[in-house]
């Protein structure tokens, strides 16, 4: 089950919250229940015949958005509710959704001079008010859809940025390296969309790395949970410390890698090694995490990168995208490599070279 909320942690919360958190525990075992629609498949462009009978294919520079209400059905895409350019409407989650749309679509362009999420201009759909009391967020391979979370544990899933970020980049994702979600391959997945989310988030509020709190769905979690958010990208595994959720389970380091068959292989888990990593190379490179750190994650990622890369081959990814950027010798070569020396990835005090291997 593909979504901001990892399996685990649903069924944690279906498990052991009745007592304490009785409306989401029984959200949790609907949405575990109900799970997902089908993975959707987009093409990498749309294209349409004009009135002659002439190919048309439309590139712009500005976001195409169109916002859906399910209605708190589980049938997609819903009720169109607000398109691009149009006034806000009266419903605050139709809003935030087209706010973190737009906000995402502008950290591609400016930051890596991406139209949209396939590169040529594709149309952002979202889909608010799905399901009744649905504990997640994904992206299904055509939009995004939000749950309004089950006001117990989870809120609307709408007001993070960082997640909708985060979802939109599987996007990204998926026209790119298309990175298979399992094992490794897949903790890279959730990691680069975390990436992402972070980035999204920061761009928006104009951060520098040092004053960013690189934290992930900081907003979806209720006061009544001990905890701050789903994932800390610097400090993985401080996110939460729950009486019923647990304490967030994500390593930092590769000495602390978790062998296991939930989760597709730890997907969500272990995406806190290269996380950690990203957070680190920003904070020493300074400035703002998107216009070094970020454009080498993003060279790696559309580069040549394999669809089942290790955390090592993309590391040895972004040490060949800073050379190709920054120069063989460049002080952001040498910042990569410390930054995948701390999380244990690379263990050799010396500087790597993947192109003399």
């Amino acid at each position: 089950m593909r979504g901001i909320i990892p399996p685990y942690l649903l069924s944690k919360l279906a498990d052991d919250g009745a007592e304490q958190y009785p409306v989401a525990a029984a959200a949790a075992r609907k949405t575990l229940a109900v799970g997902r629609p089908p993975f959707r498949h987009r093409g990498q462009i749309d294209l349409s015949v004009d009135d002659t009978g002439s190919l048309v294919i439309e590139l712009t520079d500005a976001p195409n958005r169109t916002i859906f209400d399910a209605q708190n059905a589980r049938s997609l895409p819903g009720l169109i509710v607000r398109e691009e350019g149009e006034e806000p409407t009266a419903d605050e989650t139709v809003n935030a959704a087209y706010d973190g749309l737009g906000a995402t679509y502008d950290l591609l362009l400016a930051a890596f001079e991406r139209n949209s999420l396939d590169g040529a201009g594709a149309a952002l759909h979202a889909t608010v008010h799905y399901g009744e009391d649905y504990d997640n967020a994904f992206w299904d391979g055509e939009r995004m859809v939000f749950g309004d979370g089950d006001g117990e544990v989870f809120s609307g899933f709408a007001n993070s940025v960082s997640v909708i970020g985060h979802e939109l980049a599987h996007g990204v994702i998926q026209h790119t390296a298309n990175l298979v979600y399992r094992n490794q391959s897949g903790a890279l997945n959730e990691s680069i969309s975390d990436v992402f989310g972070a980035l999204t988030e920061q761009y928006l509020a104009e951060q520098t790395a040092d004053a960013a709190s690189w934290l992930i769905g900081s907003e979806i979690f209720t006061d009544a949970v001990q905890g701050v958010a789903l994932r800390n990208m610097l400090e993985p595994g401080t996110a939460y410390h729950d009486d019923v959720l647990g304490t967030d389970p994500q390593p930092g380091h590769m000495r602390d890698f978790v062998t296991m068959t939930e989760d597709n292989g730890g997907v969500h888990v272990n995406s806190g090694i290269p996380n950690r990593a990203f957070a680190l190379l920003a904070l020493d490179l300074g400035g703002f995490a998107w216009e070094r750190a970020g454009v080498i994650w993003y060279h790696a990622l559309t580069g040549t990168l394999s669809a089942t890369a290790t955390f090592t081959e993309f590391a040895d990814a972004t040490v060949s995208a800073a050379q190709a950027e920054y120069g063989n010798a460049s002080e952001e070569v040498r910042a990569v490599e410390r930054a995948w020396r701390a999380v244990g990835v690379y263990d050799e005090p010396e500087r790597r070279d993947p192109a003399a291997e």
